[in-house]
């Protein structure tokens, strides 16, 4: 990302930087509850600074390899949400998987519809990838609006597809191809 965006409400999306650990580590906590659904299970050290500069540090690993893209949204120097390309394959495939989540505070407001538009405009403009993909639980109306508002059709069912809340659960799967 070349520049950081300006998503509206004060709130920006930028690069992640290792740096983000405290403010990231404050996030999670913060949103404990309300991403536990939607997450897999983590241990007591995901939560704690000294958690997220591991993880951070193996994302921007991921960024200097080519094969991911981690995104904050911040507020003022509050992350309150993040957006992250994974799994970014090269060749005739020209893929990457999307993954995101809000501050229970923001959600509704269109903040994460702006930032995963924003996110696809760069996997297209930035990376020269021609289609991003995402998975869903298949009860979370509120991601896969999300990922309609931004372009994205629905490809399938994936049965099983992730250990999510501490049980394998089946996802629904989106695409967006940016490309012609």
């Amino acid at each position: 990302m070349t520049s950081d965006m300006h998503l509206g409400g004060g709130v920006i999306l930028r690069p992640l930087s290792i740096g983000d650990a405290t403010a990231l580590a404050d996030a999670y906590r913060d949103n404990r509850d309300h991403l536990a659904p939607w997450d897999p299970t983590r241990t007591e050290a995901f939560f704690t600074r000294a958690g997220q500069e591991s993880e951070i540090e193996r994302v921007l690993h991921e960024q200097e390899t080519g094969t991911g893209v981690p995104l904050v949204l911040v507020e003022g120097s509050r992350i309150v949400g993040r957006v992250n390309l994974s799994g970014v394959v090269r060749g005739p495939f020209l893929s990457a998987n999307l993954g995101y989540w809000i501050d229970a505070r923001f959600a509704g407001r269109g903040l994460m519809t702006a930032a995963v538009g924003a996110t696809a405009d760069l996997a297209r403009d930035e990376l020269g990838l021609h289609r991003i993909q995402a998975g869903t639980l298949v009860h979370n109306r509120s991601s896969q609006s999300v990922l309609e508002r931004c372009g994205f059709t629905r490809f399938g069912l994936a049965p099983q597809y992730l250990r999510i809340a501490g049980r394998w659960q089946d996802h629904m799967l989106f695409q967006r191809i940016l490309t012609p």
